[in-house]
């Protein structure tokens, strides 16, 4: 029997996970300087959070600066006038 187009995955595991191994979550905090290989259990590990990429999403605008606030500021004055 062969299995329906719809449950294979192409590529499961290349993307992102959100859930480290326990060989994974042992070296970042090795790294960090939180855990010891000789002295700390490795049953029971913090848990360590997975930074994932803001690819694609759009930055604020930057607040107008003190100059052009003061341009602004400037024009409306001689607008009254």
């Amino acid at each position: 029997m062969s299995l329906d187009r719809t449950l294979k995955l192409k590529g499961g595991l290349s993307g992102s996970r959100s859930v480290l191994s326990r060989a994974e979550r042992i070296e970042r905090l090795t790294n960090e300087g939180k855990f010891d290989p000789e002295k700390d259990n490795p049953l029971g590990l913090p848990k360590v959070k997975v930074r994932h990429s803001r690819a694609g999403t759009k930055s604020k605008k930057e607040a107008p600066t003190e100059e052009v606030a003061a341009e602004e500021g400037a024009e409306e004055t001689t607008a009254e006038e």
